[in-house]
This record gives C-alpha cells, sequence and structure tokens, in this order.
C-alpha cells in the first residue's frame, strides 16, 4: 500500500457519500428545516449529521458493504477516517446553506465570520461525526436505531447552550450548568458563536480535539473483529 492506494480509497469514499447524498435530496431539505423548526443555531445540523453517520453505517452493514470496505487491504482505522472526514464535507456544506438562510431571520455576522467560521465547523463536525461512528459499532441493528438516537440527540440538544447561552443556564440551574459543561455538543456550538465573530474559545477547542481523538479511537476498536463490540455480535 502506498500513498495513491489511500488517495483513492479517501476519493472512493468520498465519492459514494457525495453520491449519496446527492440522491436523496430530501435529506438535505430535512437537515435544513428541523433548526428552523426549533429555531436553532446551525451547529444543529452537525448534530443530526454525525448521527446520519452512524445510520449510513448500520445500513451499510446490514446490506454488506461496509463488509467488503472492511476487508480491504487498507488498515480498519484509516478507512473509518476517510467516512468520518466525507460526512464532515457534506455537514459542512449543509451549515453554510443555513447561514444563508438565516439571513432571513437578521442572522447577519461580519463578512469575515464566515471565513473564520469554517475551522470550527470541521472541528465540530469531525466530533460528531466520530460519536456517530462509535455509536454505529455498538447499534446492532437497523431497527434500533430511532431509540437509540432518541437517548443521544435530544438529550444532547437540549443539554446544551444552542438555545440559551450558558451564564443564562448557571441563573436557573446549577446542575444543569455542570450538565452542560461536560456535554461536547455545547463546547461545538460555543466555538463555532465565538468564530463567527472572528473571536478563539480555546476551552471548547480543547474539548473537542480531545473529544473527536477519543470517540475516533473508541470506534476503531469498536470495529475491530478481534477485539471490539463487532466480535460479540459475532459471538452472539
Amino acid at each position: 500500500m502506498n500513498a495513491i492506494h489511500y488517495l483513492r480509497c479517501f476519493a472512493g469514499i468520498t465519492t459514494r457519500e457525495w453520491l449519496r447524498f446527492l440522491n436523496q435530496r430530501g435529506r438535505f431539505f430535512s437537515a435544513l428545516v428541523r433548526p428552523l423548526v426549533w429555531l436553532a443555531i446551525f451547529a444543529m445540523i452537525l448534530l443530526f449529521n454525525g448521527m446520519l453517520i452512524s445510520l449510513s453505517m448500520v445500513y451499510d452493514r446490514e446490506m454488506g458493504s461496509m463488509r467488503i470496505l472492511m476487508v480491504s487491504p487498507l488498515p480498519r482505522w484509516f478507512l473509518l477516517t476517510a467516512k468520518l472526514f466525507a460526512g464532515c464535507v457534506l455537514s459542512i456544506i449543509q451549515a453554510y446553506a443555513f447561514l444563508v438562510i438565516a439571513l432571513l431571520w437578521d442572522i447577519v455576522p461580519p463578512w469575515y465570520g464566515y471565513i473564520t467560521v469554517l475551522p470550527a465547523l470541521i472541528l465540530s463536525g469531525l466530533m460528531m461525526g466520530a460519536l456517530g461512528l462509535l455509536l454505529s459499532s455498538a447499534i446492532r441493528q437497523l431497527e434500533n436505531f430511532a431509540s437509540v438516537m432518541n437517548f443521544v440527540i435530544f438529550p444532547m440538544f437540549f443539554a446544551s447552550s444552542a438555545l440559551y447561552p450558558l451564564w443564562h443556564i448557571k441563573e436557573a440551574s446549577l446542575l444543569l450548568y455542570y450538565i452542560c459543561q461536560a456535554n461536547p455538543f455545547t463546547h461545538a456550538v460555543e466555538l463555532i458563536r465565538f468564530a463567527l465573530y472572528a473571536r478563539l474559545e480555546p476551552v471548547s477547542a480543547i474539548v473537542l480535539v480531545a473529544a473527536t481523538a477519543i470517540f475516533l479511537t473508541l470506534a476503531v476498536y469498536g470495529y475491530d473483529p478481534a477485539k471490539g463490540l463487532m466480535q460479540r455480535r459475532a459471538a452472539d
């Protein structure tokens, strides 16, 4: 295996995700409608798309395409990372689309905010995607996906600063404030909010980098048939 093989694999996985996205136009519009319905900031798109990565992995595993991908000679960590980056690209595209729609609600950040927010979007998208990969390694059947997501998406969203600023949450409930602080999605929201105005939130950036590394490492372990959750499913 050389660099060309790795590049071809990455391009193939990314192209497959992009073609699937183009063939599922409802997925694009629903990802925009949901944040509008909840009157949330566009970080919610990253949350839902991270979970959609989990759904696509479970679906691919049941249909057999994931097994074909995993038996390739390329290392498993690279395949999962390529899948993660492919999903992150789609999340960023949809987030920028929502930024355009947000202009209708007089949400107008400075022009440079559209540039400075990109690293925050990438880091947040990778964190949520890594969490989706980790969850997909633990979900046994596609039918179990909805019930599992109800215990992930909504708690992460409502126990964050997506709807109310942290200082307001602290005034209302100190316990809820600490829960929000421990929620990695809160730090994704804060990093994006500050980045839109060319400001860095260092604590949130560090938390997201650490959470991404932990989630991705556990996901690689979970997809290892010799050690992880895949072996336990086979034993069952």
